[in-house]
C-alpha cells in the first residue's frame, strides 16, 4: 500500500481515492456494496458532492456504521451564506455523519475570501469551530482561480484535474500547493475516458508523493483494477512511458475535457461530450455515441449559432464552435467507415 498525508492535514490515507459521482449511476444497494467492498479493501478517501444527485445518501448508508474508518470530502456550490448553511446540513444528513473532513467550495468563479459580501468564508470558518467540518478546500478547472487560492493561504485543500495529459501550468500548481503545505487532490485522473489505461494512469500519479487521486468508479471491475492497486502499486516501467507518451502525442493540446463549465448550450447542445466525441469513440469503439440516441445528439451540432457562450466560458481557452464542427464531421466519417488518422484532431 501507498500512503499518503494530505498537506498540513495530518490525514494520513491510502494514495488511491474513491471519486463518488459515478455511482450516481448506479441502485443504492449496488453502490453500497462497492462502498464497502473498496473500504474492505483498503481505500479509505471518499470524496462527493452535494451536486451528485444522491451519492451523499449512498456513502451515508455505506458508512453509517464505520464512519471513524473513513475520510469524506464533499462539496457545496452555495453562493450565500444561507446557501452554504442549507447545503452543509443537508450533507450531514445524507452522510449520516456529524462531521465533515474536507468541506469543499465546488468550482465557484472565484475563490472565496474573509470580508466578502457573500459571507462565504466566514460561513466555512464557523462551521469549523462548531465541529461539523475539519478542514477547509476549493475545487476548481481554472488556473488562475487555484492560484489565488493557494497563495490566500486560506485553504488546506486544492481539488484540481491532473493526469499525465496535464500542462506545465497545471504540473506548477502541485509544486505549489507542496511548497505552501497544501494537499493537493486530483480529478480527471483519467481525463474523463480520454485515458484508458489505468495502470498507466497510476503508476504516474503515484510518481507524485503530494499528490491524492480520486478514480471515478462505477462498475465492480473498475474497483477491482484499482484494489490491485492498492495491493501492489504499479512501477512506471518503460512499457508504460511508452504508453504516456503516445497518448500526450495524441491527445494533448486543443481537446475538450468535459468539464462542463460551458454548459448548458442555448441550443440544447451536449457540448461536453459531443465535443470530443471522435476521440472517445475512437478510443472505446463501443460507446453509445453510435447509438440511434448518439446519432440524435450529435446532430444537434448543427443547430450551432457560434453565439460564442461557450468559449467566453471555457477554462482552456478552447475555440468550442469549430471543436463541435470538427468532431461532427469526423464522427459522420466514422459512421460511413471512413478511418481518419488522430493527428488530424
Amino acid at each position: 500500500m501507498s500512503k499518503i498525508t494530505i498537506g498540513s492535514t495530518g490525514i494520513t490515507v491510502e494514495q488511491n481515492a474513491f471519486g463518488a459521482l459515478p455511482i450516481q449511476r448506479v441502485q443504492k444497494s449496488d453502490a453500497v456494496y462497492l462502498l464497502q467492498k473498496a473500504l474492505d479493501g483498503g481505500i479509505d478517501f471518499y470524496d462527493t458532492s452535494r451536486a451528485y444527485s444522491d451519492s451523499e445518501e449512498k456513502l451515508g448508508a455505506a458508512f453509517k456504521d464505520r464512519r471513524s474508518k473513513v475520510v469524506i470530502a464533499t462539496k457545496t456550490k452555495a453562493s450565500s451564506a444561507e446557501e452554504f448553511k442549507r447545503d452543509l446540513e443537508t450533507s450531514l444528513r445524507t452522510l449520516n455523519t456529524d462531521y465533515i473532513d474536507i468541506y469543499q467550495f465546488h468550482n465557484l468563479s472565484f475563490a472565496p475570501k474573509p470580508g466578502e459580501e457573500n459571507g462565504l468564508y466566514e460561513s466555512m470558518l464557523q462551521a469549523k469551530r462548531e465541529g461539523k467540518i475539519r478542514f477547509i478546500g476549493i475545487t476548481n478547472h481554472r488556473i488562475q482561480i487555484a492560484s489565488d487560492a493557494i497563495e490566500s493561504g486560506l485553504y488546506d485543500t486544492l481539488q484540481f484535474p491532473f493526469n499525465y495529459l496535464s500542462t506545465d501550468e497545471e504540473l506548477a500548481l502541485v509544486r505549489s500547493c507542496e511548497n505552501k503545505k497544501m494537499g493537493f487532490i486530483a480529478m480527471k485522473g483519467l481525463s474523463g475516458g480520454l485515458i484508458t489505461n489505468a495502470r498507466a494512469a497510476c503508476a504516474w500519479m503515484m510518481q507524485h508523493s503530494g499528490v491524492l487521486p480520486i478514480w471515478g468508479i462505477q462498475r465492480e471491475t473498475e474497483l477491482d483494477e484499482f484494489l490491485s492497486y492498492v495491493k501492489n502499486t504499479p512501477a512506471l516501467t518503460d512499457e508504460l512511458r511508452s504508453v504516456i507518451e503516445n497518448d500526450r502525442r495524441q491527445l494533448q493540446g486543443e481537446f475538450c475535457r468535459g468539464c462542463g463549465y460551458c454548459m448548458p448550450c442555448p441550443q440544447g447542445i451536449e457540448i461536453n461530450t459531443c465535443a470530443r466525441a471522435s476521440l472517445l469513440i475512437r478510443r472505446a469503439p463501443e460507446s453509445s455515441l453510435l447509438s440511434a440516441a448518439g446519432r440524435e445528439k450529435m446532430a444537434k451540432i448543427e443547430d450551432c449559432i457560434e453565439c460564442g457562450s461557450c468559449s467566453s466560458q471555457c477554462p482552456y481557452g478552447l475555440d468550442t464552435p469549430a471543436l463541435l464542427k470538427r468532431n461532427y464531421k469526423d464522427y459522420k466519417e466514422i459512421l460511413a467507415g471512413k478511418p481518419i488518422e488522430r493527428d488530424n484532431f
